[in-house]
């Protein structure tokens, strides 16, 4: 059970949703007059404050002032999984500081920082090395300099809760920061060869602390995109083209949109960068005149491709394209044996699995507020990957990369959507075409329709068995839109032939169970990449590729008749290329073997269970052989046979992610993607029709609801192994333990995401 905790804070200044909260009593009406107050351009207060400048700097990524407090540098984005506090604590263990006296800031984007993304589940995993040695140094400097000014020996120092301490006498950080004496540099190679404390002596690190974001979040001083205000701002909303790709405007008629008081004009965006083309948007001095202005405004263009493409297309060509032997690009694998020949295989087994367009459809919709200041263009948006959408908003702007900088604010929600910053490139245009600040917010309509969704997809999976049931042979064939062929091309992956593939689109294919020769083919949905933008939504590929493995993996014991927990620990033998690797890796597929064990024994594998009550088990280890993240799962379930309607009960999972830096944020982790795995098996997915995804709300886009909240049990393996991604694995190991739940319960295979009550009863009436 998961237990918020959070330090009663000091009041402060009222804002916007301080105010909604404490005026709910007073009446709406009352409410609703200072809404409209507050949110005037003209108020203050609608950008993130920027903090002093610290005494003690020893690196860029923290600083500590004349009281002790430490302010650590977070370049990752906040989308409500307290990165910050996981990765401040990293520092703040090595540094020794006192954790009452860290702070956090997301800082603004600048070259020093280095690549901006926040995704792949790689924050901590690539931090925790990197603030490990920082506060390490920073350590050893403050000892150091703290023995000075006490006339010690650094030897007989130690550090401890903020303070440096010999002999009964301590001195705190923040007076050696203000004495002004610490000058220890370390090099590169000498920050690489620091020792990090060993696991027994971390005091922060896997233990239970606050986080450091609770009370901003909760009295709503916390400052989101969508929050962001300048003077002198104005509003906008695009007028959408038919198509996401090629629409061109032939006219505008604003006869009627002159009628909305506010209407100040609209703007046919010129986009050198390709990004929104096609784009009317409109202008208006507040939000609510820009919304009934648009929905007024009347525009003629002229399509792009796609305009009549629907999900059946996009399906029909998937099939044909996994279809034909040649199509896509083959993985290069290390063989464990070679391929079967003809009359080789004493049986096989074959299946095909599909997934529907899926939309992100985070809480806070897509926004950015865009202005020039002294030669420099300032966006103000929450953005997942800065150095990925910046180099595209200087050339839609024509100006040099350095002459934009993103302002960093917390995200309503990201899960991929805000990798893809498209959102910026309008809103920076409008305010060039101007001359002053534009707020352009999308509805959720505007922004369901203008989704970098994710793509459909079709599988194909295969294996052939010798005639004592060993597992001679797999294939994987997996085609989908490739999300970063179409938004971030240059990061393509390239075989040891030079073929590039979108490695976003096949990982977790490329799996860790023992099955002789593999074969993986990652083929692109050229129709999918043409008529939209395919985005990476949590948990990117694995979201479908382990969707088809791990079904299949039930599938292919129930073929030869095998127990599928049996099945999957005799392929987990941690042999050969499924051995692991340091640092991250280390024990490979035996660790999977592991939590595919624990899930089985705590979920009650084996037991009988009553009546159409099933339960179904599925794993995987993310999406990366380099960053392996051991999830199991059993879902425990019942099946209506009369409404085909499927009540969860129950999710046990198991999770080896090496070293749990900050417990309460990892067990919120897995909670919310798993419940975001339950949502897309049973609930989420569009169509498109006509070019367009069908579902634009929540009254047809139906996610999961807080009634179909199953009970979930989650636990952790404590080893003290290198920390490993946690924001996106356990999303894809639900709905494959739900359809193999589905089988054992009333006897049905669905193969097709999301597993709707009107599949369940068309597959009961065709077994029947």
């Amino acid at each position: 059970m998961t237990r918020l905790r959070s330090r009663i804070a000091e009041p402060g200044p009222l804002s916007r949703r301080g105010f909604l909260v404490a005026s709910a009593a007073t009446g709406i009406a009352f409410g609703f007059s200072r809404l409209v107050a507050a949110t005037d351009p003209a108020v203050p207060g609608g950008v993130p404050a920027t903090p002093a400048k610290p005494q003690f700097e020893p690196t860029i990524w923290f600083g500590i002032d004349a009281d002790g407090i430490v302010t650590v540098n977070i370049i990752r984005a906040e989308m409500g999984q307290h990165v910050g506090t996981a990765l401040a604590r990293i520092l703040a263990d090595e540094l020794e500081a006192d954790w009452d006296k860290v702070r956090i800031v997301h800082v603004d984007t600048d070259p020093k920082w280095g690549y901006m993304v926040t995704g792949g589940s790689w924050s901590v995993w690539q931090t925790f090395p990197v603030f490990s040695q920082a506060g390490a140094a920073g350590r050893i400097a403050l000892i150091e300099a703290g023995a000075k000014l006490m006339g010690a020996s650094p030897a007989g120092c130690t550090a401890r809760n903020g303070a440096v301490h010999t002999g009964g006498r301590s001195i705190s950080y923040g007076d050696i920061a203000k004495s002004g004496t610490v000058a220890r540099q370390f090099t590169l190679d000498e920050l690489k060869a620091l020792p990090i404390k060993p696991v027994a002596d971390r005091h922060l690190i896997g233990r239970e602390t606050h986080s450091l974001d609770i009370d901003p979040k909760t009295n709503g001083t916390a400052i989101y995109g969508i929050d962001a205000k300048v003077p002198n701002m104005v509003y906008a909303r695009p007028k959408l083209p038919p198509t996401r790709n090629g629409a061109k405007v032939l006219s505008v008629d604003d006869s009627a949109a002159k009628s909305v008081e506010g209407y100040l004009r609209y703007l046919i965006l010129d986009d050198p960068s390709d990004t929104v083309p096609g784009w009317v948007m409109v202008i208006a001095s507040s939000y609510y005149a820009a919304i009934k202005a648009t929905d007024l405004l009347k525009v003629s263009w002229t399509a792009g491709p796609g305009a009549d493409v629907t999900e059946q297309t996009l399906q029909d060509h998937a099939r044909q394209l996994v279809a034909k032997p040649d199509s896509g690009v083959a993985l290069d694998i290390a063989e464990n044996g070679p391929p079967l020949k003809s009359g080789e295989a004493a049986s096989t087994f074959e299946q095909i699995y599909t997934t529907s367009t899926v939309l992100h459809f985070q809480l806070e919709p897509v926004n950015a507020l865009a202005f020039e200041k002294d030669g420099v263009f300032e966006i103000h948006t929450g953005n997942q990957w800065q150095s990925l959408i910046l180099p595209t908003i200087a050339k839609a702007l024509g100006v040099a990369e350095t002459k934009v900088v993103m302002r960093t604010y917390l995200l309503g929600g990201g899960f991929g959507r805000r990798l893809n910053g498209d959102y910026a490139v309008p809103a920076a245009l409008a305010a060039k075409a101007l001359g002053r600040p534009v707020k352009m917010i999308l509805t959720r309509e505007d922004d369901a329709r203008f989704d970098s969704v994710r793509s459909p997809s079709v599988q194909r999976l295969r294996i052939a068995f010798d005639r004592s049931g060993t597992v001679r042979a797999m294939e994987h064939h997996a085609c989908a839109g490739w999300p970063t062929k179409v938004l971030a091309e240059p990061l393509l992956a390239k075989t040891k032939q030079g073929a590039a593939y979108d490695p976003f689109a096949i990982s977790g294919a490329d799996h860790w169970y023992e099955v002789g020769h593999q074969t993986v083919r990652a083929i692109p949905n050229d129709l999918a990449n043409t008529i939209f933008r395919p985005g990476w939504l949590r948990s990117v590929g694995p979201g479908w590729t382990n969707w088809a493995l791990e079904s299949f993996i039930d599938e292919a014991a129930h073929h030869i008749k095998s127990d599928p927990v049996a099945f999957r620990l005799r392929l987990l033998t941690g042999e050969g290329r499924n051995a692991g690797s340091a640092p991250s890796a280390i024990g490979g597929a035996l660790r999977q073997a592991e939590v595919v064990r624990r899930v089985a024994e705590k979920a009650g594998w084996g037991t009988k269970l009553p009546a159409d009550t099933g339960l179904g088990i599925a794993t995987s280890f993310g999406q990366e052989r380099d960053m392996p993240t051991w999830v199991a799962c059993a879902a425990q379930l019942h099946v209506d046979r009369t409404t085909g309607f499927v009540r969860v009960q129950k999710l046990t999972l198991v999770v080896d992610a090496g070293t749990i830096v900050d417990p309460d944020g990892a067990l919120a982790q897995v909670q919310g993607a798993s419940l975001w795995g339950l949502s897309m098996a049973l609930h989420e997915g569009t169509a498109f029709a006509a070019g367009q995804v069908e579902d634009t709300n929540l009254n047809t886009y139906n996610p999961l609801r807080i009634a179909d909240v199953p009970v979930i049990d989650v636990s952790f393996i404590d080893n003290g192994h290198t920390p490993v991604g946690l924001g996106e694995p356990a999303t894809t190991v639900v709905a494959p333990a739900i359809a193999n739940a589905i089988e054992a319960a009333v006897g049905v295979r669905l193969r097709h995401l999301p597993m709707t009550p009107a599949a369940i009863l068309q597959a009961l009436k065709a077994s029947a």
